[in-house]
């Protein structure tokens, strides 16, 4: 349901608007033109049910989450302050019941996230306008729902939506002349083995002639077995949802809803691969505003209190906000001691490591500068180290099925690092891939789950190819591994089957 109620800001909070945006300026930040709109809380968790937008299409999943935030702020277990979207200009919403202290707070908030929208690169590929690209996909499909039905429109938007992750988040950033390259089969008998760039002189030792051989004679055979059982694609294609629209025996307008989800999924990807960046990066900036700009004597209590819940932390559950606004305030340390480089990797004097100061002054650059280019990934892989989980106490946690307990595993920073930087990759999501489209030469769809430790969970695996089997129309088998050993699952329309490889 569409919000048509938004509130035009009183004038005290739009002077406080102007003061933290020059502020914000001032600092250094460079933000899309925001419109700020005051809701209240029902109208809020309608927006954030919807994704931050004011219109989506119609389905059941949107007044489920909608249903559910009513209920958590009812109980007082829950409450949203801030809702804002990567659109230029971006819209964002403040609450009409907060105190003063809190809208000083999330308008800061908001300008650190609008300003992370527009300059971190994971977002430059995502399209600004899509605030009317949302109205246009709900009008396509209340058209659907006005030709066919709506409990026909709808499971085919629950089938197309459990597989909504089933795209490769890196596909924005590779040039369509190279993604045709990648997906097409060579023609006639021409393969190029790989080679890496060097000079003429070093050439023979970076690609040794018995390597070129070999990879060319494997090129071959693998052209030979494709053809001789019509499969494809040439290469595993991770952006499942895609080799779906390009492959499938879908209608059209079955396939303009797919590709609805899949513009939609893409969208919202860098959201996911940024999340510790970007929040902690908001966050730094509303503490550096309110406590050196914003925050009037009488608030400071109120401030203290609700900035302290928003960065509560617990063994069970990683803090986005608190691992992020740390690592900026870490980073920005160390650039402004000189803390980094090879003089101080190789360093082994802890008194002298301790008192390290050689006020460079590079801080704030420096985290501009990291803010410009990471993702969360790169983001922990380059800046976690071993001193900052010392510091902040990061464990390695398991949980224990004999006391029904989350306990330390381990306190090797190597150990953590390697936790955490698994539970991000992808969202810590399987990743999945197209292996074959005609697999067995009987038309039917092969995925491969790339098993990096963590298996499938069952349930939600049979869930899923029942779906991919009502879109691709034929059979669907997923290469994955049980109780660690190689498994083919089964779907054949009827029954699932597991089998070992």
């Amino acid at each position: 349901m569409p919000i048509s109620t938004q509130r035009e800001l009183p004038a005290e909070i739009r002077s406080l608007q102007d003061r933290i945006e020059d502020k914000a300026r001032e600092y250094g930040l460079d933000f899309f033109e925001t419109i700020f709109e005051m809701v209240d809380y029902e109208e809020m968790s309608m927006l954030a049910a919807y994704g931050g937008f004011p219109i989506r299409y119609p389905h059941w999943k949107f007044g489920a989450e909608y249903d559910e935030m009513m209920k958590s702020y009812s109980y007082g277990l829950s409450k949203i302050y801030e809702m804002v979207i990567n659109t230029d200009p971006s819209y964002a919403y403040l609450l009409t019941a907060n105190e003063m202290a809190d809208q000083k707070l999330v308008i800061a908030h908001v300008y650190g996230h609008v300003d992370f929208f527009k300059n971190n690169y994971w977002f430059s590929r995502t399209n600004r306008r899509m605030l009317d690209q949302m109205a246009n996909h709900a009008a396509r499909i209340g058209r659907y729902v006005d030709r066919y039905g709506f409990e026909e429109v709808e499971r085919m938007i629950d089938c197309a939506l459990s597989i909504d992750d089933l795209i490769d988040p890196h596909l924005p950033f590779v040039d369509p002349k190279d993604r045709k390259k990648s997906d097409s089969t060579p023609d006639g008998d021409k393969v190029t083995p790989r080679r890496f760039e060097a000079k003429g002189y070093m050439d023979s030792f970076i690609n040794p002639p018995e390597v070129m051989a070999l990879e060319e004679s494997d090129q071959k055979e693998r052209r030979r077995a494709s053809e001789e059982s019509r499969s494809f694609p040439a290469a595993p294609q991770r952006d499942v949802l895609l080799f779906l629209l390009e492959h499938s025996s879908l209608k059209d307008w079955q396939r303009d809803i797919l590709s609805i989800i899949r513009d939609e999924a893409y969208y919202y990807a860098p959201q996911g691969q940024t999340k510790i960046m970007n929040e902690g990066w908001a966050s730094y900036w509303h503490t550096t505003i309110m406590t050196q700009f914003a925050l009037d004597p009488s608030e400071v209590v109120t401030y203290a209190d609700h900035h302290s819940g928003t960065m509560a932390t617990s063994p069970q559950r990683l803090n986005p906000y608190k691992l992020g606004i740390e690592l900026f305030r870490d980073i920005e340390e160390r650039w402004d001691k000189g803390q980094f480089g090879l003089e101080w990797e190789q360093c082994d004097d802890v008194d002298r490591k301790e008192n390290w100061n050689l006020d460079l002054g590079l801080g704030r650059e420096k985290i501009f500068e990291v803010r410009r280019i990471h993702n969360d990934i790169t983001f922990i892989d380059e800046f976690l180290t071993p001193e900052f989980c010392a510091k902040h106490k990061m464990f390695s946690f398991a949980y224990n099925d004999s006391n029904d307990f989350y306990e330390i595993a381990s306190r090797e920073f190597q150990k953590i690092k390697q936790q955490l930087l698994t539970s991000l990759t992808n969202h810590g999501r399987p990743v999945i891939r197209v292996v074959d489209g005609n697999f067995g030469n009987r038309g039917e769809l092969l995925l491969k789950h790339e098993f990096q430790g963590i298996e499938l969970r069952q349930d939600y695996a049979r869930d899923v190819m029942q779906n991919l089997e009502l879109l691709w129309g034929r059979p669907v088998n997923i290469e994955t591994v049980i109780d660690e050993e190689p498994a083919l699952m089964t779907f054949d329309g009827e029954e699932h089957d597991v089998a070992p490889m």
